[in-house]
């Protein structure tokens, strides 16, 4: 059986200390993809380095500066704000009112979990760096030879994982149908999510290399839940 359980929080009173590392797994993330995730991590990279504030975890920023800042429209802003809410990346925390723009918080401990797999580009040195107390958590390697399970792409209905299910399948269609969608539920215990998966095989490498994304999503539906347990069939 694998269990998950979460990892270490990138704020706080070392964040400081730790934000070069952050912004570095943003720009590799963004440098490893298409044109389009690169400037939307470019444009979150500029709210942070203008206007964040690293020890409160907080953003507050009107869309009409957003759109000045990024030399966009305020259309765009609302579109790209959304695809980060969508992501996890970016919490609303307090929405805006009359005279008051709305306050936003990171979700570093997603941010990290969804740029691991490219921290590798960045040299081992940070890999140990950055993954220090956690739980270990390999990233994927890019000419893996593993060939995934294919699963039908539909999402489980209903209940916590059901929920789970659907986040999971929305910010990556593809590695959910590979990985994701032949997990299924198999009750909850003492604040434990348990999923079984096909195989043993699977488990262990879902656990190995994409055990903070499934907890993510887990407590993304029911934040009571303190862990998630992966066993084969």
């Amino acid at each position: 059986m694998q269990v998950i359980r979460p990892g270490t929080s990138a704020v706080g009173r070392d964040a400081a200390v730790r934000k070069y590392d952050a912004l570095s797994a943003l720009m590799a993330f963004a440098l490893a993809g298409d044109p389009n995730r690169q400037r939307l991590v470019l444009r979150l990279m500029a709210l942070i380095t203008t206007r964040y504030n690293w020890q409160r975890n907080e953003l507050a920023m009107g869309q009409r500066e957003i759109a000045r800042l990024w030399c966009v429209d305020e259309r765009t802003v609302k579109r790209d704000m959304a695809r980060l809410r969508t992501l996890g990346w970016v919490q609303l925390r307090r929405q805006g009112t009359r005279g008051r723009v709305a306050q936003l918080a990171l979700d570093w401990a997603r941010i990290m979990a969804d740029t691991r797999p490219v921290w590798d580009n960045i040299g081992p040195d940070f890999v140990a760096r950055a993954g220090a107390g956690e739980a270990p958590e390999a990233a994927a390697p890019a000419d893996s030879t593993v060939v995934p399970f294919r699963r039908p792409d539909a999402a489980p209905e209903g209940g916590v994982w059901g929920a789970a299910a659907a986040r999971l399948r929305a910010e990556d269609a593809a590695l959910f149908s590979a990985w994701f969608a032949g997990l299924a539920e198999a009750g909850l215990r003492e604040g434990c999510l348990h999923l079984v998966a096909p195989t043993r095989f699977q488990a262990s490498y879902i656990h190995t290399h994409f055990a903070h994304r499934l907890l993510i999503a887990v407590q993304a539906a029911d934040p009571s839940i303190r862990g998630v347990a992966v066993e084969g069939a």
